[in-house]
Formats: structure tokens, C-alpha cells, sequence
């Protein structure tokens, strides 16, 4: 297999074994698991974590303070974020430096799947097997076996143990 073009792993990442990276994927200060499949035009920010046999999908970002856990399916274009009130300078001007921001951390609990293009907002946890729609913004918590999707993110449906749907106004 031929090497993957324009790749950037600093030499403070963790790899695990079988990990495989596509072109142009930016790595820092993180971990991956083994046999975790990572798309192009990732970026994965020191301290975060993704865990064994994961597919992270092309042009994600996933920023400091992130935890994702095993199993977990990431589609493209996913954002994630850390920061609730982000600004570049201080009151007085002055560029906002590490110490000027609170970095809240985000779960996505194993097996979960995430569709395209969502937007993760910080501090929620993404619960065991959830199932987050393309495009939704999750604001909050979303249960372990949930569907949520929409603007923000609204409960759907709730999984069975097999994976088959059951709507979630018929609890």
C-alpha cells in the first residue's frame, strides 16, 4: 500500500496497530486506537482521543477534550467543539491565550454514530449505541439507543438491543 500524500503526525501521537490514515489528515497530541480508519482533510487536536475500530469520515474535526470511544462511526464533515464563548482577545484587546478559555470535554460513548455534517456542541455526551442525523446540532445529552436529529437535536426514536427503532412518543 502506497503511503498516504501530505500527512502531519507529530511525533506525540499515539497510534494504535492497523491504524489506517488517508492523504492530508493532521494529527497532534492524540490518540488513536487500533485497526481505526481515519478520512482525508481530518483534523484530530491534541488531547483527544478516539478509540479501537473506529471510522472517522473526511473533512472532520475533532478538537481538544474530545473522547470518543470504541466502535464509534463518524461521518463527514462532522465538527466538533470546545469552547461555549469563543473569542480571539480579551476585554482589554489582548489575544486570548490558553489560560483565557474553559475547555469543556465531550463523550461519544461506544458505538455510536454520528451522521454528516453534524455539529457537537461541548460538554454533552453522546450515549452507548445513539444514533446522532445528519446535519443536527446537539446541544445536549443524548440517552444511550437514542435517534436524535434536528436544530437543535430532538429525541426520535429510541433502539432496541438489535438495533430496530421505536418511536419515541410511543413511551
Amino acid at each position: 500500500m502506497e503511503a498516504p500524500k501530505f500527512l502531519s503526525v507529530a511525533g506525540d501521537v499515539r497510534l494504535g496497530d492497523q491504524v489506517r490514515l488517508s492523504n492530508f489528515v493532521n494529527l497532534y497530541g492524540c490518540e488513536i486506537g487500533d485497526e481505526t480508519r481515519i478520512g482525508a482533510f481530518v483534523e484530530v487536536q491534541s488531547d483527544a482521543r478516539i478509540g479501537r475500530r473506529c471510522k472517522i469520515s473526511s473533512h472532520t474535526f475533532i478538537c481538544s477534550g474530545v473522547t470518543i470511544e470504541d466502535g464509534v462511526f463518524v461521518g463527514h464533515g462532522v465538527i466538533f467543539i470546545n469552547d461555549r464563548m469563543p473569542r480571539a482577545t480579551n476585554s482589554d484587546g489582548s489575544l486570548k491565550g490558553g489560560e483565557d478559555w474553559l475547555m469543556e470535554r465531550t463523550v461519544i460513548r461506544r458505538g455510536a454514530a454520528i451522521g454528516s455534517g453534524a455539529v457537537i456542541m461541548c460538554g454533552v455526551t453522546v450515549g452507548e449505541g445513539a444514533l446522532v442525523g445528519a446535519g443536527a446540532v446537539v446541544t445536549r445529552d443524548v440517552p444511550a439507543g437514542a435517534v436524535v436529529a434536528g436544530n437543535p437535536a430532538r429525541l426520535h426514536l429510541r433502539l432496541a438491543a438489535r438495533g430496530e427503532g421505536r418511536r419515541a412518543d410511543a413511551d
